[in-house]
């Protein structure tokens, strides 16, 4: 058990009407200290402490799960309350993936996504247009289309950082550069907008049993949620591997059909989080992000 940080119990009795009991610091997260706290009530919550020199950032998460919990599809835990320095949310206890909870979320996923945007880089309703995902600063502004807000607003930044900082050559950056010149021309890019997570690795679905649940059911954490192109949120399940990958794949596309030939396009969904990567942990992950762009020109 952990000793209470300054300001939690207070913040946890505020948001939940309930008092807390010593908490347990839990492991795992670039960003933030978070900790299971159980309640007088026989709850336990999640609280997340503000991360720092993150401003917003517990702003943007507390709304990106909001905005994904209106279709009420995709599971995603409920948010008891947030301020400057403390995000509460629901407890969910973690268990073992089966196929039936791969199968469920695929679908959920789909009807998520479905439910759509107001527009291709917009924030979640109440988020902030300076967000996050882990560690690096993310920008949401709506656009005009698709092609105009990945390219712009999702890969150029992170090409120049990358470029600025030595960590990719300009001649290396080429290939990106020239993909999304032609985002326009692959299949599938005019699709409206869809209601993305925006940071969905396998390290961000959870796989959990909530109190009163017969079943296992797959639930989403810490999203850098926004408009943008359904096949996105796939690739970065392809990215670091899911468990039961196929199952959650087959199911979404029951549900929604992706266009024609979207497993070709993968890489080029990948090389958003490829050139996070790059920029947050080094060469490794930009020199496959140009990879990803050299194949992807190739479906031209």
């Amino acid at each position: 058990m952990s000793r209470s940080p300054a300001g939690l119990a207070e913040a946890v009795a505020e948001f939940t009407g309930a008092s807390a009991a010593t908490p347990r610091r839990l492991g795992g997260g670039d960003a933030s200290t978070a900790y299971e706290v159980p309640l007088s009530d026989g709850r336990s919550v999640f609280v997340k402490a503000a991360p720092a020199d993150m401003p917003g950032a517990l702003r943007a998460e507390a709304a990106s799960l909001h905005w994904l919990a209106e279709p009420g599809a995709v599971r995603v835990p409920r948010v008891y309350g947030d301020d400057e320095r403390w995000l509460v949310t629901e407890h969910v206890a973690e268990v073992s993936p089966t196929p039936e909870a791969a199968e469920e979320f695929g679908r959920a996923l789909a009807r998520t996504h479905a439910a759509g945007a107001p527009a291709h880089g917009c924030p979640p309703p109440g988020g902030p247009r300076h967000a996050w995902i882990g560690l690096a600063p993310m920008r949401d502004e709506p656009a005009a289309d698709w092609p105009t807000f990945y390219g712009t607003l999702r890969v150029e930044p992170y090409v120049r950082r990358l470029v600025d900082s030595g960590t990719l050559r300009t001649s290396e950056a080429e290939p990106i550069t020239a993909v999304c010149e032609r985002l326009g021309e692959l299949p599938g890019a005019d699709e409206p907008p869809a209601r993305l997570h925006g940071d969905l690795w396998s390290g961000n679905v959870h796989w959990g049993r909530a109190p009163g649940d017969a079943e296992p059911h797959v639930w989403v954490i810490d999203p850098a949620a926004h408009g943008g192109h359904r096949e996105t949120d796939l690739a970065m399940l392809r990215l670091f591997g899911c468990p039961h990958l196929e199952r959650v794949l087959a199911a979404y596309e029951e549900e929604w059909p992706l266009a024609a030939g979207w497993r070709e396009r993968v890489g080029l969904h990948q090389l958003f989080p490829l050139l996070v990567h790059g920029v947050l942990f080094g060469r490794s992950f930009a020199v496959r992000a140009r990879a990803a762009a050299e194949e992807t020109l190739r479906l031209f």
